[in-house]
């Protein structure tokens, strides 16, 4: 999804753009996502940074994806429904109620309802439970019909993708990356051989497995790290959709799809590169599926997945110059993939159309997610950006400690 909607972004500013996947698209954390957009109800304390990022580039999708079904003539299944999130007993109606406070502070659409009211936006939920926070503006996109039409749009704009190919080498131009060798993904590499692409400049958009690019120098690989997370698809018998908006508790979250079918989402674990379906698995997200609505029981369990979130020490994407010349990472977005997705390619494209990197360096700022153009117009947005991260970790900081104090 990274790379495609980065390719997208560049071909249409009419850069020459050549995407190598050693897969078949969707693959990789793409094909695994339930395809959240959910930056209020994800609100994590001490993040204020990740929540600028994920609330900008949720602003950003709907033109995205009117601009994108356009140039594709495809849907991407895109639903701006909201999310339902409950707390079943009471220890999560307290957390809950922590989040919302903080919810509140920082001026985000989210409003607390009780049992009742929640019954009434999902007739389905369990029995018993302690209300819950149901955020309007949030919204689900289908990461396989998205994965679709990027690759239909970015042909359109002249953009090639080349399956089954991996990128083996780096081409040098002393100590500028000025291209890359790749092979068939299942050929020998021992042979020194394959076709030499040079460019310009080369994205790193390879997610979890960034960190382990052998073909770079050690001090150039990005600090990313696989995060195992199994996910099950079911799919109500007669077609109809199971729930009409995102349901979430805290060890669960449920994302209904049109033709009836529901994504349950995501163990967590780090265990390397394994991508093993367990039977524990497999059992956590139907126990808390179930405890949450009920209906799950009848529907068909049609498939079970796990994929490798890319993640990075303090959670932020990687999104700029790389350590090297001629390398721009994309990558490290962890849970936040589809969200970052239009954002992420907007400061691609970006970065790509600038001519001197030098002046890229010292403008471009990866983590902060800000970005000073030469006329000075987005410098004052990045102080903008700054001043608003320190208000977030200021009511965050204030939140933890309200929390502390009983009641």
């Amino acid at each position: 999804m990274i790379g495609l909607s980065c390719a997208w972004r560049a071909a249409q500013r009419g850069a020459r753009v050549l995407v190598l996947e050693r897969d078949e698209p969707p693959a990789g954390a793409t094909n695994v996502a339930a395809g959240m957009l959910a930056p209020v109800g994800e609100l994590t304390f001490g993040e204020p940074q990740l929540l600028e990022l994920t609330l900008e580039s949720a602003q950003l999708y709907p033109e995205f994806v009117a601009e994108l079904e356009a140039a594709a003539g495809e849907s991407t299944g895109y639903a701006r429904e909201g999310a339902l999130h409950v707390a079943l007993d009471g220890d999560e109606a307290a957390q809950l109620r922590r989040v919302h406070d903080l919810q509140r502070q920082l001026g985000l659409e989210a409003e607390w309802l009780s049992p009742r009211r929640c019954r009434e936006l999902e007739a389905g939920l369990t029995p018993s439970f302690h209300g819950g926070v149901f955020a309007a503006g949030e919204a689900s996109i289908d990461p396989r019909a998205l994965t679709r039409a990027l690759l239909a749009a970015l042909t359109a704009a002249g953009g090639e993708v080349r399956t089954g190919t991996e990128v083996v080498d780096g081409l040098w131009d002393g100590e500028r990356l000025a291209g890359v060798r790749a092979l068939p993904a299942a050929a020998d590499r021992r042979d020194g051989v394959g076709e030499k692409l040079y460019a310009d400049a080369v994205v790193l958009a390879t997610g979890a497995w960034s960190g382990r690019t052998e073909w770079l120098p050690e001090y150039a690989r990005p600090a990313v790290r696989p995060v195992k997370g199994e996910v099950l698809e079911l799919r109500n018998r007669d077609g109809s959709p199971p729930c009409g908006r995102i349901l979430a508790s805290e060890r669960v979250y449920l994302v209904p799809r049109p033709d009836g079918r529901l994504i349950v989402g995501a163990t967590t674990a780090e265990q390397g590169f394994d991508t093993t379906v367990t039977a524990g698995g497999v059992h956590e997200l139907l126990r808390e599926a179930y405890r949450l609505l009920p209906d799950v029981a009848e529907m068909e369990l049609m498939r079970t997945i796990a994929g490798l979130r890319p993640g990075t020490p303090d959670n932020l994407p990687l999104i700029g110059p790389g350590a090297i010349a001629g390398l721009i990472l994309a990558t490290g977005h962890y849970r936040n993939g589809i969200l970052l997705a239009p954002l992420t390619a907007e400061r691609i494209a970006d970065l790509l159309a600038e001519s001197d990197s030098d002046a890229l360096r010292q403008s471009f700022v990866t983590h902060s997610g800000t970005k000073d153009d030469r006329n000075g117009e987005r410098s004052n947005r990045a102080a903008e950006l700054a001043a608003r991260g320190a208000a977030l970790a200021a009511a965050a900081e204030a939140a933890e400690r309200a929390a502390e104090v009983p009641r």
